[in-house]
């Protein structure tokens, strides 16, 4: 169990950072689907990876970063829509 939740916050890391990179560097925009979803699921996966491990500061930041991507996620698909 140790080695899925280590490789999940892994790739969960890699997801946020990916995220703020391509964005940074204008390959996509902040409210772009891709930019949303990297954050949403990379977040999602280091809130299981701190939760296991009880680092609850870490969470707590996690947390927010979801409930940032979330409506930004819905909002843009009623935008489609």
């Amino acid at each position: 169990m140790k080695l899925l939740i280590d490789i999940i916050g892994w790739i969960g890391s890699i997801m946020v950072i990916a995220a703020y990179g391509l964005n940074s560097y204008q390959k996509i925009k902040s409210n772009s689907l891709v930019f949303l979803l990297l954050n949403l699921v990379g977040g999602i996966f280091l809130i299981i990876y701190s939760v296991y491990y009880t680092a609850y500061a870490n969470t707590f930041i996690n947390v927010v970063w979801v409930i940032i991507a979330v409506p930004a996620i819905i909002q843009l698909i009623r935008k489609k829509k």
